[in-house]
């Protein structure tokens, strides 16, 4: 896909080569350049510099995001012993002793 500018002038090339070389060529370029950039403002593009920096940035979220779900993992993993152990202490029943009687 040709990007924006590319494809005006590539369109305005093209119509001027229709019309002719006897017709006023400037005001029809220019009409024409208009009238596309109208057409692409309102279609929300973005061009593709600002799309590839946009990637990059989600990459880097992405990257960052990995690191600290493995290091959320590594935590976890490491509090899990200490929880089982407390809880298996809670668990041990008490010995009872019955009082002595005599």
């Amino acid at each position: 896909m040709f990007p924006p500018k590319a494809l005006l002038d590539s369109l305005t090339q093209q119509a001027s080569r229709l019309f002719g070389e006897n017709s006023p060529r400037a005001d029809i370029e220019n009409q024409l350049k208009a009238l596309m950039q109208s057409a692409f403002s309102r279609l929300d593009l973005v061009s593709r510099e600002e799309f590839d920096t946009q990637m990059a940035v989600l990459e880097r979220t992405r990257a960052r995001l990995e690191a600290l779900e493995a290091r959320l993992a590594e935590l976890e993993a490491k509090d899990k012993p200490a929880e089982s152990t407390a809880d298996t202490q809670e668990e041990t029943p008490a010995i009872i002793v019955p009082p002595l009687t005599e």
